[in-house]
């Protein structure tokens, strides 16, 4: 019979993540960042390939990636409204870890596989933080998929991307809870 850890379950049920814009300081330290990075990098990782790796953005970082997007935003011609948004996800944020997903030549493990590890990581993140006391956040949007920012602006190499970006801080406001699936209707119970 296996041991239930009750509070770990309890923690799973109702975790909910917090909006990036209601995070505020203080941010975690480097001492107190560096579980929440352990945390995470013991995602599931077949082959131990660690297809993944961690650059941690403080605030200054966050300023200049901001005046990037709005620069490169009007480059590629997006509407004002998208580029206003990926903006304050930089400029309003003190600190945020991006998940950047590097595969490794594998013949044994596939690259989606090691995509799939890399979004471990972001959710292990995520929950972790969560499981500290901090408020959290996983996003995207369009300037963590184009080649120019992420390879001017964060330093990736032609075969990464951006797994996600793990927005961390202090919660201040609790946001309201949303609908959940309803686990009924999207489960299929095989037994032959």
């Amino acid at each position: 019979m296996p041991t239930p850890n009750p509070a770990a379950m309890e923690f799973l049920l109702n975790r909910r993540s917090r909006p990036a814009k209601t995070l505020t300081t203080p941010v975690p330290t480097r001492d107190q960042l560096a579980p929440i990075l352990t945390a995470a990098a013991r995602s599931p990782d077949h082959g131990k390939l660690e297809p993944w790796r961690f650059i941690v953005l403080e605030a200054g970082a966050m300023a200049r990636l901001a005046e990037m997007a709005a620069q490169r935003g009007l480059a590629l011609g997006l509407e004002q409204t998208k580029i206003d948004k990926v903006i304050a996800q930089f400029r309003d944020a003190k600190l945020a870890v991006v998940v950047v997903a590097c595969p490794v030549q594998s013949e044994k493990v596939p690259a989606i596989e090691q995509a799939y590890s890399a979004g471990a990581v972001c959710l292990a993140m995520l929950n972790a933080a969560l499981a500290s006391g901090w408020g959290a956040n996983w996003l995207s949007g369009w300037a963590s998929h184009d080649r120019t920012f992420v390879e001017a602006g964060l330093g990736l190499n032609p075969s990464e991307t951006v797994a996600g970006l793990i927005h961390i801080g202090t919660e201040s406001s609790a946001p309201p809870e949303r609908p959940r699936p309803d686990v009924g209707k999207i489960t299929t119970w095989v037994g032959a």
